[in-house]
């Protein structure tokens, strides 16, 4: 899936840049300001509004001479451009939510790289880092959870899912680290699920 423009990847063409712009701001826009704004031109603005205008999903007020438009956000159909626009919050949520479903809960899980960045598109990887408590084995319901959860995350998302997985008892030597990896993961990573990196630190000392 392409996390960056998710709208117009769902709604190809004209149609999804105008309800991209739309769906980013609760303002009216007269109909220049939303072509520059969709990167199209002012005619093509002028063909597609006037049909989103009658499908319901816009509103349009008139201020003579302009004419300006916003999403209907009572709208059904426009209330799925708005979830379709906050996807990849919502996905960050649903891989949360699978990480606190597993067998054997981890310590934490932080998402880094690209997709943390708000930057995956359909060909980027979701990579992860799964931190695993000291007081569980590395066994194999521990691995079948991981992998279950890796796959759980593609199948939600649409996107290769990569894993990187770290005993809580190393995970302090591994933040203060100077590889390039874990200095990413400080910098981008976002926690879904257990210690924040802070809390890991913390806790690593004990």
């Amino acid at each position: 899936m392409d996390f960056v423009h998710p709208v117009k990847a769902v709604i190809p063409g004209t149609q999804g840049k105008v309800l991209a712009v739309l769906a980013e701001t609760s303002a009216e826009l007269n109909l220049r300001t939303a072509a520059r704004l969709a990167n199209i031109s002012p005619s093509q603005a002028s063909r597609v509004l006037p049909g989103l205008v009658e499908l319901g999903l816009v509103e349009r007020r008139e201020v003579p001479p302009s004419s300006l438009f916003r999403l209907s956000r009572n709208n059904v159909a426009a209330k799925a451009v708005i979830q379709l626009a906050r996807l990849h919050d919502t996905a960050l949520e649903q891989m949360g939510a699978a990480a606190d479903a597993m067998p054997l809960r981890p310590a934490s899980v932080i998402i880094f790289g690209s997709f943390a960045r708000r930057e995956a598109d359909s060909e980027s990887d979701i990579d992860a880092v799964v931190i695993r408590p000291d007081d569980i084995d590395d066994d194999d319901t521990w691995t079948e959870g991981v992998e279950q959860w890796r796959q759980d995350v593609r199948a939600l998302t649409g996107n290769t899912v990569e894993v990187v997985e770290s005993p809580l008892s190393q995970a302090r030597e591994k933040l203060a680290s100077r590889s390039q990896l874990w200095r990413d993961i400080i910098r981008d990573g976002v926690v879904i699920h257990g210690a924040t990196l802070d809390e890991l630190r913390d806790v690593s000392r004990a």
